[in-house]
């Protein structure tokens, strides 16, 4: 995991104190995860195993304080604000992928419990997960089920006051490091997507194993989990039997527009660094910012990114005012930040020229790192699909 170390430059989540549908919380917010990057972040990054540096990233988070956004304490009226969660991650995506990784895993592992979970539920795994005491996952995808979830194999039969699951999930985040998985599976196969419902199945439960760890093209804690005759009690089911796609929608529906939030903060440092190299970087007797081509790429990048940030926090803000279902501009979010991203990160690479390429450099590392959030959570052709399906159906 070591790489070269570049200083951040200056950083705040808006271009100014007036950007619309952010709140002077959602300012203060900013600040306190800025100085918290700055200050522990870096030294938790600075471990060589991947898998150390996460666990101690989640403490760091805990002791930040930013895990009571991601898992509110429901008790004392608190819901979770999609806002402060795109804050959040948009600011540690700008410092480090791995970082923001292990934030949004405590909140979408976790958010099933919070709106499908029995008070038990909520008691036993919440306060943990807000500590960093317990890490969690979220675990729907298969080998041969990916945005296709009716083709879903896993299944869960009822055996007195349990139920037994069988079935292999695969590229689930933080397989290996989590204490619990949220997991869906089919209760009642013949009847599809209509059929699933979703557990909290424990990492010491019987039957439960880690298949393998899949290593990709930047750091992050993934792999294969394997349920084999896994009992699980009666008790961890998330709501009602053969709800639990609801569940899983609602939960992704709520989380998608901070997928957008995270690119526009890798986007964000990109361009920083494209700006701060480019008034360096000489060429043809003046710094290559001076040359139009240049420029040109600059201010389309910068376009972009504050586009982005409009309809990622769009629909946050509507989230928040109490709309069940953001379907829709989520989609739109997602979809627009993380191609824009993929882009902007590619222009500032092309801005580096050679020096881009090189191993450990910070835009080498984030056109690695970018790569992943066009895919999960939904790929851009389903969000493209969930967008027309919505403007056709009118």
């Amino acid at each position: 995991m070591t790489r070269q170390t570049i200083p951040a430059v200056s950083f705040n989540v808006m271009s100014d104190q007036d950007f619309p549908f952010l709140e002077p919380d959602h300012l203060q917010l900013s600040d306190d995860v800025k100085s918290l990057n700055e200050s522990s972040i870096r030294v938790a990054m600075s471990r060589d195993d991947e898998d150390e540096a996460a666990l101690e990233l989640v403490k760091v988070l805990a002791r930040g304080g930013l895990l009571n956004y991601a898992a509110p304490d429901e008790s004392k009226g608190g819901k979770l604000d999609v806002r402060s969660v795109c804050v959040i991650r948009e600011q540690l995506s700008y410092e480090s992928s791995l970082a923001d990784l292990m934030f949004a895993m405590q909140g979408l592992g976790s958010y099933p419990i919070s709106i499908a979970g029995s008070r038990d539920l909520k008691s036993a795994f919440l306060p943990r997960v807000r500590e960093g005491r317990a890490i969690a996952a979220f675990a729907i995808t298969e080998p041969d089920a990916g945005s296709d979830v009716a083709s879903m194999q896993t299944t869960a039969r009822a055996d007195g006051d349990h139920f037994v699951l069988d079935g292999t999930k695969t590229f689930i985040s933080n397989a290996g490091l989590a204490d619990f998985y949220t997991v869906f599976a089919k209760t009642k196969p013949e009847l599809g997507a209509k059929g699933i419902s979703a557990f909290v199945v424990e990492k010491q439960s019987p039957g439960f194993s880690v298949e393998e760890r899949i290593q990709l093209i930047a750091p992050h804690p993934i792999g294969r989990i394997r349920f084999n005759s896994c009992r699980v009690p009666s008790s961890n089911l998330l709501g009602r039997e053969d709800e639990g796609l609801k569940v899983a929608l609602t939960t992704l529906d709520t989380f998608r527009p901070s997928v957008g939030a995270a690119a526009c903060g890798m986007a964000k440092r990109a361009l920083d660094e494209a700006i701060k190299y480019s008034k360096r970087r000489v060429q043809f007797g003046k710094p290559i910012s001076e040359h139009q081509a240049i420029q040109l790429k600059i201010a389309e990048m910068a376009t972009k990114l504050e586009a982005a940030r409009l309809l990622v926090y769009r629909a946050a803000h509507k989230k928040d005012r109490g709309a069940s279902r953001i379907t829709t501009e989520a989609a739109m979010a997602k979809l627009f930040a993380t191609e824009v991203a993929q882009s902007i990160i590619d222009e500032a690479v092309q801005i580096h020229g050679g020096a881009g390429l090189v191993r450990g450099a910070t835009v080498e590392h984030l056109y690695r790192d970018i790569r992943a959030l066009r895919i999960y959570e939904g790929t851009s052709e389903i969000q493209k699909l969930i967008i027309a399906g919505k403007l056709l159906s009118e």
